[in-house]
């Protein structure tokens, strides 16, 4: 798995459970839109994200609809296990390891 796509879901992992737009994961998870698209495309082929479009026409809100993703059940354990598995390694190997985002601990 790439360090984006991690950074990805850490940034998901951040605000879970909550719905995030393109333009906000790019931010968090600093990547741009021509990384950061087929990312979430193969995250939901996996299953662990769903997408959808707001429920507004551009015109009423004054602005293009945004596509708004979330984590799956499943995206939120798989996503959880892999960014421990890399602080994990991290950890071994002597690196720097972030402090834990807040939406560890989730799971239920």
């Amino acid at each position: 798995m790439s360090s984006t796509t991690l950074a990805v879901l850490a940034a998901f992992l951040n605000a879970a459970p909550a719905p995030r737009y393109g333009l906000e994961l790019m931010r968090e998870a600093d990547v741009k839109s021509g990384s950061l698209y087929p990312i979430l495309d193969r995250l939901e082929d996996e299953g662990w994200v769903v997408g959808q479009w707001e429920e507004t026409t551009a015109q009423a809100a004054g602005r293009p609809r945004r596509r708004y993703y979330q984590l799956t059940a499943l995206g939120v354990i798989s996503a959880t296990q892999e960014v421990q598995r890399v602080r994990a390694r991290l950890g071994a190997a002597g690196g720097s390891i972030a402090a834990q985002p807040a939406g560890f601990g989730v799971l239920s």
